[in-house]
């Protein structure tokens, strides 16, 4: 005769190790989401380049010629696209895995599954964007004559800081959407505002030069701010690293990383009873 075992606090245990075993459903999801993202479209995913380079023509009118804002030794379309491509990902990531938990309720209230996997193929599908449209940075630097030094090798470990502050403001925001549906009419006013507090149009040091140190590390609390200025460092800015500042955005996206896994896990077992 068989006996069952109930040991208490076994699935906590096993959660990562659930985590890898069920890779091939990450995988499955990821691919799903990345095939049915612009199916039906004229363009296909040419969708995926044309909104980071009809944005960054816009920025170009608007900041670079009428503004007059500088650009810290690059050409403004550079200036801009390059700030554009972290941007766009953090931003998108945020909207699409925000939601990723109530789009596959079914899923979620039928079977067993660590849910930690659908906000992160979630957040992998706008990194494929994120790779495509990086494809038109390399062609805006051959075009502008801008070339690349030693510091481009240091572009993946930007990247790396982009995609794990994405992962954790988005393990916060899928989990209360699924409380709190009042987050998906939040969720575009924080994208919204996010793009006018980021230094996507202006650089960081024209906060500084207008509003002061206080303002700018108060400023430099937006993880965003180091990734870009990362970013346009990496590919031949002018404007020094601001070290203090990256290690403030790595600080902040630690702390988001391992609270929104924290509070992920904590509400997660409900899920499929609220959802």
């Amino acid at each position: 005769m068989n006996e069952l075992v109930i040991e208490a606090g076994k699935t906590e245990r096993h959660y990562w190790a659930d985590l890898w075993r069920y890779r091939e459903l990450f995988f499955f999801l990821s691919w799903r989401d990345i095939l049915v993202r612009y199916k039906q479209t004229v363009i296909g995913i040419l969708w995926a380049v044309l909104r980071p380079l009809l944005t960054m023509i816009v920025f170009t009118v608007v900041f670079g010629r009428l503004a007059k804002m500088p650009s810290e030794g690059l050409p403004y379309p550079v200036f801009v696209y390059v700030a554009m491509l972290p941007w766009l990902f953090f931003s998108s990531a945020l909207a699409e895995a925000s939601n990723s938990l109530i789009i596959n309720a079914n899923m979620i209230s039928k079977i067993y599954f660590p849910r930690l996997v659908i906000p992160a193929s979630a957040v992998i599908v706008c990194f494929v964007d994120f790779l495509i449209s990086a494809v038109i940075l390399a062609g805006l630097m051959a075009w502008y004559h801008v070339l690349p030094g030693w510091r481009l090798l240091c572009l993946p470990l930007f990247t790396v800081l982009a995609l794990l502050a994405s992962f954790g403001i988005s393990l916060w925001l899928s989990a209360l959407n699924v409380k709190y549906r009042d987050f998906r009419y939040i969720i575009p006013f924080i994208v919204q505002f996010g793009l006018y507090v980021s230094p996507v149009g202006f650089g960081s040091a024209v906060v500084r030069a207008k509003c002061g140190d206080l303002v700018y590390q108060l400023y430099g609390l937006n993880p965003m701010v180091g990734v870009i200025d990362g970013f346009r460092w990496a590919v031949g800015s002018d404007v020094p690293l601001n070290v203090s500042g990256l290690f403030t955005s790595v600080a902040i996206t630690v702390l988001l990383l391992f609270s929104g896994l924290k509070y992920f896990r904590a509400t997660e077992k409900a899920f499929a009873d609220i959802i």
